[in-house]
């Protein structure tokens, strides 16, 4: 992807293909409503079950392509290693300051995965050290002024959700970008769904939320500040 030097929403993810899980879809939208967005992959995938290192690097692309992101790139963390370090907060910390997002899209901070939980965390933190105006990066300080987790996958009343209804089939799609992870294949059979099943899923939890906010597909965030209302006639969903 491009290198361009600035972005609206960063989105910073574990491995190439969680934001499209999570995320994708309010990506999407925010792209089409004219944002700049971006995508950070931790780590490269090498300790995936299906594909190598190459195979989801032109998968990320393609995905991104259809997410309309910007620029992604994805960083030397080990996959299945990835740890709160000073040296991994650096890392994620000068990729903030390059991009300056105003938007910074983290990982809930409880997961089943050990490295999408460690994500958040070193998110969160690196946001921290990225503005340190005494700390030398390269760039100037920055921090992004909304911080907001992707909880599709936290058992966990969301703050808020996306509707992406309009966006669902393109993110679906970006997620079956990944071809070597997702297409109908006897290596990890007995891990990963069929292809028709991945989509139902997809389509329930989207739809769960949906149903919350009353839309056909959502995706659900989380913050961890009080939310600050400034015009009661124009809070949405209605309540009866």
């Amino acid at each position: 992807m491009s290198d361009i030097a600035l972005a609206d929403i960063l989105a910073i993810a574990a491995h190439r293909d969680d934001v499209e899980q999570t995320c994708g879809g309010t990506l999407l939208k925010m792209a089409e409503r004219g944002y700049r967005t971006a995508i950070l992959d931790l780590t490269r995938g090498e300790m995936g079950t299906r594909g190598t290192v190459e195979d989801r690097a032109r998968e990320a692309d393609e995905a991104a392509r259809i997410l309309k992101a910007g620029w992604r790139q994805a960083l030397d963390i080990p996959d299945g290693r990835v740890e709160n370090t000073y040296e991994n907060r650096l890392k994620v910390a000068r990729v903030i300051r390059q991009l300056r997002p105003r938007v910074l899209i983290l990982p809930y901070w409880q997961a089943r995965h050990p490295d999408h939980a460690t994500a958040s965390v070193v998110g969160y933190e690196a946001t921290f050290l990225a503005g340190l105006a005494k700390l030398d990066l390269g760039a100037p300080p920055h921090r992004p002024f909304k911080i907001i987790y992707a909880s599709l996958y936290a058992d966990v009343r969301p703050t808020f959700v996306v509707d992406i209804s309009a966006q669902f089939e393109m993110r679906f799609a970006s997620l079956m970008a990944y071809r070597s992870q997702y297409q109908d294949q006897s290596a990890g059979s007995g891990l990963f769904p069929r292809q028709a099943e991945i989509r139902e899923r997809l389509a329930a939890m989207a739809g769960y939320y949906g149903l919350l906010a009353g839309v056909q597909y959502a995706e659900p965030f989380a913050q961890k500040e009080v939310g600050l209302v400034e015009d009661l006639l124009a809070v949405p969903v209605q309540s009866i």
